[in-house]
């Protein structure tokens, strides 16, 4: 018991020395950055000038990496985004720099950098994570479905259940076509399950697909479920590749009720059901969810990433561009 204590007690030291030498080496980049901008504007320092300052400082520390001509540009460019000193020890300063030319370089939105940054540090996400929640405008999405979970779940509890919801799901990994089956989808959530996990956010453990619940001889099946770790309930998702419908809220609470009875014991909180749609009009959902007692969120997926679809023409645009007629003439 004693070693066990003793080893946790060195990991936890190895991991506070090793922030605190990041910290550093940040603020020590922000106060390079910030000198390069103030010699800019007093002395009117170019680019030639600090591509000289890169190699003096090579030279003169050459086992520290990180004084090339473009790590000093980033230096500089991360003391114009975050002025004040305060606010870079106490947010940026606790990020990787890998992850700080990410911000820079991904988002142009000052509030936006700083909503990830943040979001990077409380979740401890990886560069590669957070460059996903930057591609798929994770900051428009998180707790954004509609759901009626105010209505239906205690206070302080609904909005840790409105937590668990984004909006839409971007689901890009999957590699399917738009007009995928159910089934197909299903399996595809299941077979990538790490990158499931991954977007459905923090917490999230796998419980099974399909899984049987048999009432009194009649068999019934729940598409996916889910169990969060952190907030201790069961989520249920369901999957409709058509466009949403009020009769499918009957369905999922129904499958919630079981889940709720069957499996959930008393230190769970109150299990709440996910239903995934193709397409949604939000008025339409609205108005199913205030008719609904069952704590239900319900959200659309996308099969690729919303940049994609904005550079992607509309039915519209193609359907014009097949009925424009030639401009030249064809050969006779």
């Amino acid at each position: 018991m004693a070693l066990a204590e003793l080893k946790r007690q060195v990991k936890e030291a190895r991991i506070t020395a090793q922030r605190r030498v990041n910290t550093e080496l940040v603020r020590l980049y922000w106060g390079i950055g910030s000198t390069i901008l103030q010699r800019q504007e007093q002395e009117g320092w170019g680019t030639n000038v600090i591509g000289r300052l890169a190699e003096d400082l090579r030279a003169e520390f050459p086992e520290m990496k990180g004084f090339s001509r473009a790590n000093l540009f980033y230096m500089r460019r991360v003391a114009a985004a975050w002025p004040d000193e305060e606010v870079v020890q106490q947010l940026v300063g606790q990020l990787p720099w890998g992850h700080i030319t990410v911000l820079l370089d991904r988002l142009d939105d000052q509030e936006i950098r700083e909503w990830y940054a943040a979001q990077a540090v409380h979740h401890g996400w990886s560069r590669n994570v957070l460059e996903h929640h930057i591609r798929t405008d994770a900051h428009a999405r998180l707790e954004a479905a509609p759901s009626n979970f105010a209505a239906t779940l205690p206070a302080g509890e609904s909005d840790l259940a409105q937590q668990l919801t984004k909006d839409p799901y971007v689901l890009d990994f999957l590699a399917l076509e738009g007009d995928a089956k159910e089934r197909q989808l299903e399996q595809a959530l299941v077979d990538r399950i790490i990158d499931t996990l991954r977007e459905l956010g923090e917490g999230f453990a796998f419980v099974g697909r399909q899984v049987h619940f048999d009432v009194d001889g009649d068999d019934f099946f729940v598409d996916l479920l889910f169990f969060h770790v952190e907030q201790l309930r069961y989520v249920v998702i369901e999957l409709k590749t058509g466009k949403f419908k009020p009769e499918y809220l009957g369905q999922l609470g129904f499958y919630v009720a079981l889940v709720d009875d069957k499996l959930r014991r008393s230190q769970h909180a109150d299990t709440v059901g996910l239903l995934l749609v193709a397409d949604k009009n939000d008025a339409v959902v609205r108005y199913s969810l205030g008719a609904n007692q069952t704590p239900i969120g319900v959200a659309s997926y996308d099969l690729l990433p919303p940049a994609v679809q904005a550079a992607l023409p509309s039915e519209a645009d193609l359907v014009q561009a097949l009925e424009q007629p030639p401009t030249d003439s064809p050969p006779t």
